[in-house]
């Protein structure tokens, strides 16, 4: 069976709840990069791009990952759609452009600057799995590569480390009774696959259109609940996650993969 929403709510001689039994909750990731239209410049001593009064924005990428997730709320799909970033208090900003054009909630994950410089897409992936069981989502939607480093590495791993099946450079994306239909652009072309849910998600750049946050949006946006958590342990070496012989133990015990949190909302 198929993890689902309100799985609480009975269904008995009641159209809505059965709508409801098949709605997922959505986790989507929001990186904060350096906005598109800059022209970027390397630090004197090339250790780096200048990011000191730089305009920042939500990785493109991203937005096209929250367009679908608004777009399957909007078709009574989803339940509910939850905007994560991992980085600095600065952050905060591209959550709340997620939540503008449509999420419901935010969690933020604090780390220092020194540690973002630092953060690479195994941390984050580790990161979005545990927010992902925590939340109890059924799909996470992720854009397929951040335009700072263009890893393209995160979705991947993210599923890796849930063992969920992904559905990676996604061109459309189509909710079935079975799970999800999806057509993923590759070097030859396109290509359609079928996957169950729970599952990972990358978006590629023509799966949608993403919308503008209009300004009532970005108003409402302001109210909406962002739940702030600071990790208190270090993540797990990575050959704990690749090492094959401890495959089985790491995906069968998530909490040797986990950071702990500690939660509080702003």
């Amino acid at each position: 069976m198929l993890p689902m929403a309100y799985q609480s709510v009975p269904t008995a001689g009641n159209k809505i709840c059965d709508i409801q039994k098949k709605m997922a909750r959505v986790l989507v990731g929001v990186k904060r990069v350096i906005d598109y239209a800059v022209k970027v410049r390397v630090k004197p001593d090339k250790t780096g791009v200048v990011t000191q009064g730089v305009k920042h924005s939500m990785n493109p990428f991203d937005e096209i990952a929250v367009e679908e997730a608004v777009k399957l709320k909007e078709k009574k799909l989803a339940s509910e759609i939850i905007a994560v970033s991992v980085g600095p208090t600065q952050s905060q900003e591209v959550i709340r452009t997620a939540l503008a054009m449509g999420a419901d909630r935010g969690v933020h994950v604090e780390v220092s600057a020194a540690e973002y410089d630092l953060l690479q897409p195994v941390h984050v992936s580790k990161i979005l799995a545990k927010l992902a069981l925590d939340e109890k989502a059924d799909l996470v939607i992720l854009g397929k590569q951040a335009i700072d480093d263009d890893a393209n590495q995160t979705a991947q791993m993210t599923a890796a480390v849930l063992d969920w099946p992904q559905g990676t450079f996604c061109n459309k994306v189509e909710k079935t009774d079975a799970g999800l239909t999806i057509v993923r652009e590759i070097d030859g072309g396109l290509e359609t696959i079928k996957t169950k849910m729970p599952a990972v998600l990358s978006a590629d750049l023509r799966l949608n259109t993403p919308r503008y946050a209009t300004l009532p949006n970005i108003m409402k946006a302001k109210k909406k609940p962002l739940k702030k958590c600071v990790k208190l342990e270090p993540l797990s070496p990575m050959w704990m996650l690749w090492w094959p012989s401890l495959r089985k133990v790491v995906t069968s015990k998530m909490s040797l993969l986990m950071l702990k949190f500690t939660w509080r909302s702003t």
